[in-house]
């Protein structure tokens, strides 16, 4: 196998998706490292070597970087349409920060293959599934002017540093990621995993934001994962792939299969259009990524809200709590 061995670092491997990588990498057989600052693991295995560093100090950042072969870059900051609406600034000026970090740390200590996160918000509005080649055609929806164009502009210094070194980029646009061990805060969480602590928590009547009809992709977690880990080994060309589900859904749909799977259906829906969403409509063409790497989603949109309801009951609820 291609990670059997190799020596890769999981920046954010104590968050949510870096969680799911050091997992699969795990899994496969690579010695994983993870550099952590003010949060410890999530789940703690005596394999990871777990070092003590702040990503803002390209000091520490060259330190976690040496002797690595391959680095995951999952560390960062994410926006929810309530934090990007009262703080703009605060993702835009992280993910900047530690991205560039990373990417000059890895250049000078010899690293061979990074993966660096951009995002579908980098996107200009449309109707239709969105194609790789179409980043540019267009300015990013409003609504993510900020945030969008960070992650435009962290494809640019990608490409700079692809062109100027030897180091292999694997550049991902994911959709909306959820699963397990995602941030279930109230006020800092995405759109699944919100529904899903109301959902289990049997709120009634179930406010939405939004007019219910704004059509997204989510992925499950380790489909996501997966994807990324078949860019890293075939494809870290810098050449940009989507990474999604590949259908997309209504959040009122979405709402329905969350009410279902917590058994709350008998709930009364009520949608809020004057709270803040994001894109009426987002969608992406995942045919690249099915071309290039043969990746398609392995489960289902409902077998994964599904499954993060059982996660969330589990571990998240009062009762379940330690």
């Amino acid at each position: 196998m291609f990670y059997s061995g190799k020596r890769v670092l999981v920046t954010g491997g104590a968050g949510f998706i870096g969680t799911h990588f050091v997992q699969a990498l795990l899994e496969s057989g690579a010695r994983v490292r993870v550099p952590v600052h003010k949060r410890p693991m999530i789940q703690p295995d005596q394999r990871v070597e777990v070092v003590r560093a702040d990503l803002s100090r390209i000091e520490d950042c060259r330190r976690v970087c040496t002797d690595a072969e391959i680095v995951v870059h999952a560390a960062g900051a994410v926006a929810a349409a309530a934090i990007t609406s009262s703080n703009p600034m605060a993702a835009i000026t992280t993910n900047l920060v530690l991205t560039a970090q990373v990417l000059q740390a890895a250049w000078e200590t010899g690293v061979q293959r990074i993966l660096v996160f951009s995002s579908s918000t980098g996107y200009p509005a449309t109707t239709h599934p969105v194609r790789e080649e179409e980043m540019w055609s267009g300015p990013t929806h409003p609504s993510y002017f900020g945030y969008g164009w960070m992650r435009r502009y962290l494809e640019r210094i990608s490409e700079f540093a692809a062109s100027k070194s030897r180091l292999g980029i694997a550049l991902i646009r994911p959709t909306a990621v959820y699963g397990p061990h995602d941030n279930f805060d109230p006020v800092t969480s995405h759109v699944v995993p919100a529904l899903i602590r109301r959902a289990v928590a049997r709120e009634d009547p179930f406010e939405v934001w939004g007019t219910g009809e704004e059509v997204r992709d989510f992925l499950y977690v380790s489909d996501l994962v997966r994807g990324c880990l078949l860019t890293l080994e075939k494809h870290a060309t810098c050449d940009p792939i989507n990474i999604g589900y590949g259908k997309t859904i209504t959040i009122k749909e979405t709402v329905g299969i969350i009410l279902r799977a917590a058994g709350h259906e008998a709930a009364r829906v009520v949608f809020n259009s004057s709270k803040p969403t994001a894109i009426p409509v987002r969608m992406v063409d995942t045919s690249k990524a099915k071309r290039v790497l043969g990746f398609e989603p392995l489960l289902t949109l409902e077998q994964g809200l599904a499954d993060t309801v059982t996660w969330y009951r589990r571990h998240l609820t009062p009762q379940n709590r330690s």
